[in-house]
């Protein structure tokens, strides 16, 4: 009875074609013979080096070289070598079965590696890895495009380029206009502040403006009670001040529910976790659970806040530093955002001298810098007395993959703390705003002109 095995190694052997396609995706742990894993070894080894086939000749040879073979091992490859032939199997029925069958071995080890897991045996990784194990066994597959080429792609970058994007747009002109028309699915845009400074009042009034939007919004808080958000929302919704909201008649208050039900199509669903409980596992789960009992499946995602998250890869008590630890837990969030296809708005701590500072920068980000260099965008929020007493805030752009981060680079906007909510500010409070070090000149010397006049477009 011929194994896959087999065929896959008389195709490696004798197909260039098939092998330069799958190689990529061929582990040797598939392999559950050694024999049939030393084969696939020398063969790789062998194209990664001269960049060709190597003969049955070759093959032996090189075995022979191996001193950690056994004299009954050395013969049972050699063996497998000498019953290696070229076939005449149909190319797509090779690559659909090597595809399986990789994706049967993949899925297999990955069970293996959890049960081993789940009994204590790994000191490493911890029963929360096993998700993402399982995950990346079944994402297993065989992904033909190798890049984009430049000249012959071009038609499909033309059509990119024309391509109207799925944005969730803000009800702020300076956010629409940083972020060229709202946050883009797939994304992880961090809201840098102090303590108190607004940053959960920010994702209050973001979530509140989308919902009106008529989108799905899930509020997931590690921070606050369920209550406590809902209570910022409502005050920002129904226009009340936050301390009034308990003294409103009961009647008032259904009646402005019903009036802002008819408004809107959308849902808000606020989830609580304890403090550092929770991590992208959690979160999977959730919007497993919220699509098969309430058909609900967010277009936005709010996490208040990033810090306080668990990391799916870590143990709790394990030794890691802070970078290694919240730079994981930014992976994991911008990797949901991407399974999930929703942006993730977030938020971080400043660090002590941050928190003080009148002009925060990514280096003032708490734990860890490994968490600007993950996010899309990640901008600070900044309180001043002077702007206090404006009822203004400040907003600067850290990093921005949307836009030029050094357009509008410092902009404000308007705040009620009372009511929970943000507004535009007058053009004027925008003129006011000057900082140099934003000021970007351009080269337009006579000498530069010409390098370019050179091509002909």
């Amino acid at each position: 009875m011929e194994r896959v095995e087999t065929t896959i190694l008389n195709n490696l052997l004798f197909n260039e074609e098939y092998t330069r396609k799958v190689l990529p995706f061929l582990r040797p742990e598939y392999f559950e013979e050694k024999c049939d894993t030393l084969v696939f070894e020398q063969i790789s080894s062998f194209l990664t080096q001269y960049d060709k086939l190597p003969t049955k000749e070759v093959l032996n040879i090189e075995l022979q070289k191996r001193v950690d073979l056994s004299q009954d091992e050395y013969s049972l490859v050699t063996r497998l070598v000498e019953s290696l032939v070229p076939t005449e199997s149909d190319r797509t029925w090779v690559l659909d079965t090597t595809e399986s069958w990789c994706k049967e071995r993949a899925i297999y080890l990955a069970l293996m590696e959890s049960i081993k897991i789940a009994d204590g045996q790994d000191e490493k990784k911890s029963p929360d890895a096993i998700p993402s194990i399982l995950s990346d066994a079944l994402s297993v597959g065989f992904d033909q495009h190798v890049g984009h080429d430049y000249i012959n792609d071009s038609k499909d970058r033309f059509e990119y380029y024309h391509k109207v994007e799925n944005k969730t747009p803000f009800d702020l002109e300076y956010f629409n206009k940083i972020t060229s028309g709202g946050l883009s699915d797939k994304t992880l845009n961090i809201a840098l502040a102090g303590t108190g400074v607004g940053k959960s009042l920010f994702m209050c009034h973001v979530a509140a403006s989308v919902l009106l939007q008529g989108k799905n919004v899930l509020y997931i808080t590690l921070e606050m009670a369920e209550e406590k958000i809902a209570e910022r929302i409502d005050a920002n919704l129904l226009n009340v001040n936050i301390q009034d909201i308990s003294e409103i008649p009961k009647s008032s208050f259904t009646k402005k529910i019903d009036k802002l039900a008819a408004k809107t199509s959308g849902k808000l669903i606020i989830k609580e976790y304890p403090t550092a409980s929770a991590h992208c596992g959690h979160f999977k789960a959730l919007l497993q659970e919220l699509k098969l009992k309430k058909s609900f499946e967010p277009d936005i995602i709010f996490i208040d806040y990033l810090n306080i998250c668990g990391s799916s890869r870590y143990r709790t008590a394990v030794n890691v530093n802070s970078y290694s630890y919240v730079k994981a837990i930014a992976e994991e969030l911008r990797g949901l955002a991407v399974e999930a296809t929703v942006p993730i708005v977030s938020a971080t701590q400043t660090t002590r001298s941050g928190f003080a500072s009148s002009d925060p920068n990514l280096t003032d980000t708490s734990e860890s810098f490994g968490l600007p260099a993950t996010a899309d965008l990640m901008f600070a929020l900044i309180s001043t007395a002077d702007k206090e007493k404006l009822n203004q805030i400040m907003v600067k752009q850290l990093k921005n993959r949307y836009n030029d981060p050094t357009m509008n680079k410092r902009f404000v906007v308007g705040i009620d703390r009372a009511k929970m909510r943000l507004y535009d500010c007058e053009q004027s409070a925008q003129n006011d705003i000057v900082d140099d070090t934003d000021i970007v000149e351009y080269n337009k010397s006579e000498e530069s002109k010409a390098k370019f006049n050179d091509f002909k477009f």
